[in-house]
């Protein structure tokens, strides 16, 4: 594995990074509320890191975008969701930031902190929407219930510094 960008003395790669799942339907709930809620689209779990930049952002704003995972109509994965007229569903999520590789319980220590990391995520979301793409979002920092159904199933990982996985 190659890993770009800012590492950690312990080798640690750091990135934006995303889990990100087609779906034909998602929804995020606090407190028995619907906060966000889409159709045909993409459900975008983020985790931003300690270190994490505009440049990162930039990176996944246009992976997002450009990211080709809706079928064609020869069934290929051949289209955007903006192709597609699809939805994002924009989801905070530190624990992606965990790093298991020793002990069994997870370190967060490179995550962000609170403030540049909502900073970050609310700047992404705003810069999809300018581009046409309807952006829902969860709660910054509250226990949410994430429910969706995946189509394929097609789940990705993208991280914004790693060449290879």
């Amino acid at each position: 594995m190659i890993v770009l960008g800012c590492e950690g003395s312990d080798g640690w790669g750091y990135g934006m990074r995303a889990v990100v799942q087609r779906v034909s339907q998602a929804k995020v709930t606090v407190d028995g509320e619907v906060t966000g809620s889409i159709g045909l689209g993409l459900v975008v779990l983020l985790g931003v890191g300690d270190g994490d930049e505009v440049s990162d952002l930039e990176f996944m704003e246009r992976k997002l975008i450009g990211l080709r995972v809706f079928e064609d109509d020869q069934g290929k994965m051949n289209l955007s969701i903006g192709d597609v007229g699809g939805s994002l569903l924009l989801i905070s999520q530190f624990t992606l930031d965990g790093d298991c590789r020793k002990g069994n319980r997870p370190s967060f220590t490179r995550a962000a902190v609170p403030a540049e990391a909502v900073r970050l995520y609310e700047e992404l979301a705003q810069r999809i929407r300018q581009r046409r793409i309807p952006v829902a979002t969860g709660v910054f920092q509250a226990m949410m219930q994430v429910s969706l159904v995946n189509e394929g199933p097609v789940t990705l990982i993208i991280d914004s510094r790693k060449e290879v996985y």
